[in-house]
Order: structure tokens, then C-alpha cells, then sequence
């Protein structure tokens, strides 16, 4: 079976544009990746985070399926903690009933916000995440348990099809909870630079629990891959995201995307603990020409024992973002595997 390559979008701001244009970009860069043959195209959420333009992966989910047709859309995540489950399902359900079985539900446990704006978006209710996700699959597959206070609640407008939830996460956490719930679980290998050994996958993978969307695991990992024509240009390309995550998870500091010219200047300013982390980050991505790229994705594949890979990546120039999935697709022949 030839190896899946699907899409977690960002949203970023490209080229010192408006931030609205964020949004715009990730409607031209969907359409695109469809036609490269891509199989799956997630939409994150950050909230008032210079660099990102989407806040609403539910707006962008029913936006992105409405300009194409083929290509599964879905979140990559909601944060279920901010939300009502039940009105997350019932967004994804009315989703799933106006595009199909082109919907899909990624969650995830992170703020995706700074402490004030997670404090702007804390509703009242104090269930815990888990109880939230168990809560939010109930809702979407009908079987809240007969001894629950909502069991009689169902989610509008009825249908006979299902939305399949991922659960996203960097942790056993995470994957454990997916495993119970009978979810599937993406192992972000993209966020921050700690180990994540394959036992997380493989403990996944043990303990699931079949449900009315998975009768068996499904598990993907998503990295971040910049491709080029060469590897010095995507480690030139590499360089805007990587200073961001540097004042982002190191001093709290999320500015806008700065060009690959301004990052050399800014870079020598940074202090050596600060340039010690930026080449760490650097190293957890994946740089090169197309086939350098193909060969680390494959690798880290049949290492993790998966079929699907999310690609995500952040770029100062649209174009080069544009750029780095077609060349992916082109050297994997995606549009050969549909």
C-alpha cells in the first residue's frame, strides 16, 4: 500500500500580508494539495497569536471542504478543553451532514493560546478533557451510557453516518485515552523537541478499544518537512519558523513570521541557550531536496509503524510553502495513488 501523505495547516500569515490573508492562503494552498494528490487536509487553532490567522478550525474545516471536493478535511484540533462537547459534536455533525464522509474531528488538550486568551475563552464547565472527549464521541455515535444525565440528548440533524475523531497529542497520554475511546490518534512529532520513542504508538496500538468509527486502530504521525530544490535553501526556508518557536516557547514572545534575511540578523542576537534550542528545533525537522525528504518520511514510517504521514510546515513566503508540497508530491507520485 502506498504511504498516505495528508496536510495540518497552520494557517500562517504569509509575506507580511494582512492577517486576514491567512485564512485566504489556506483556501489556495487546499485546492492545491488536493489536486497534488494529497489524502487529507487539517485545519489548527491558535488563539491571538501573531504569525497565525485561524482561531476557528470549524470555520476553516466547512470553508476548505466547500472549494474542494475529494480531499478529507477535518481540525487538527479543536481544544476540546475550551468547548462544550456537545456543541463541538453538533458543529462536526451538521459538518459531516452537509460534505459527508469527508469530515473528520481532531481534538487536542492545548490551550493553542496565550494565558490570557485561554482565560477570555475558559467556559464554566469544569469537566476534565477526558471526560469532555468520552462526553463528545457519546454525543457524535449515540451511546451515552442509559445512567447519564444526557442520555436522552441527541445532536441535530439525525443521521445514520458517524464522524471519526482523532485524538492529536505528543505524549502516551493522549494516546492512551485515544486507545479507550476507540479513536484514532496523530503523534505530533512537530511540537517541541522532547523524545517520543515508538512505544507510544505501539502501547496505542495494544490497548485500543473497538468502536462504532474504528474497528481497529488507526494511528499517524505529523512532522514538519520543508522540501527544496536544495537542502540549503529549505534550511534557509526553515529558519522564519524556527527563530518563532524560539521566542514563542522561550520566552512567551509570539511575534509575526520574519523573512529568512531578517532571521540571520535576529539570530545573532540571540543568547547562547536561545541558539542551542534553535538548533535543536532545527533538527527536529525535515530538510532537503525531495528525495532526502521522501527517504526520512519513509523512514520514520516504518519506524513508527504507520500508512499515514501529516506534513506541516511554516513558511515566511506563501510560495515556498506552495512549493515544498508539490515537490513532496511529485517525488512520492501522489496523484498516482488516488
Amino acid at each position: 500500500m502506498q504511504l498516505k501523505l495528508s496536510v495540518l495547516d497552520q494557517s500562517p500569515i504569509h509575506d507580511n500580508k494582512e492577517p486576514k490573508e491567512g485564512l485566504h492562503d489556506t483556501l489556495k494552498l487546499a485546492k492545491a494539495c488536493e489536486e497534488f494528490g494529497f489524502y487529507r487536509y487539517w485545519c489548527a487553532e491558535h488563539h491571538d497569536t501573531p504569525g497565525y490567522a485561524s482561531a476557528s478550525p470549524e470555520i476553516m474545516v466547512g470553508a476548505v471542504a466547500s472549494v474542494t471536493s475529494k480531499i478529507k478535511v477535518g481540525s487538527g484540533g479543536v481544544m476540546l478543553n475550551h468547548y462544550s462537547a456537545y456543541k463541538v459534536a453538533e458543529t462536526f455533525n451538521a459538518l459531516n451532514a452537509l460534505y459527508g464522509d469527508r469530515i473528520d474531528l481532531g481534538i487536542g488538550r492545548a490551550n493553542g493560546a496565550n494565558f490570557l486568551s485561554a482565560r477570555a475563552l475558559h467556559n464554566k464547565n469544569s469537566d476534565s478533557y477526558t471526560k469532555k472527549t468520552y462526553d463528545l464521541i457519546g454525543f457524535l455515535d449515540d451511546t451515552i451510557a442509559e445512567d447519564e444525565c444526557f442520555h436522552e440528548v441527541g445532536v441535530s440533524p439525525k443521521q445514520d453516518s458517524f464522524v471519526p475523531v482523532y485524538l492529536l497529542g505528543s505524549s502516551d497520554g493522549s494516546s492512551s485515552l485515544a486507545a479507550q475511546v476507540g479513536a484514532g490518534f496523530c503523534l505530533a512529532l512537530f511540537i517541541g523537541t522532547h523524545d517520543r520513542p515508538k512505544q507510544i504508538i505501539d502501547t496505542y496500538k495494544k490497548q485500543f478499544r473497538p468502536s462504532k468509527n474504528f474497528l481497529k486502530p488507526k494511528a499517524m504521525i505529523a512532522v514538519a518537512c520543508i522540501c527544496a530544490q536544495t537542502k540549503e535553501k529549505a534550511i534557509e526556508i526553515a529558519t522564519t519558523h524556527t527563530y518563532w518557536k524560539v521566542q514563542a516557547f522561550r520566552h512567551s514572545v509570539r511575534d509575526g513570521l520574519f523573512s529568512p534575511k531578517d532571521v540571520e540578523k535576529l539570530y545573532e542576537e540571540l543568547s547562547y541557550e536561545d541558539k542551542l534550542y534553535y538548533h535543536e528545533t532545527m533538527e527536529t525537522m525535515i530538510l532537503g531536496t525531495p528525495k532526502e525528504c521522501k527517504k526520512q518520511i519513509e523512514r520514520l514510517a516504518k519506524e513508527y509503524e504507520v500508512d499515514e504521514v501529516m506534513i506541516v510546515n511554516v513558511t515566511y513566503s506563501f510560495e515556498d510553502r506552495l512549493n515544498s508540497y508539490k515537490l513532496l508530491a511529485q517525488e512520492f507520485n501522489l496523484d498516482k495513488g488516488r
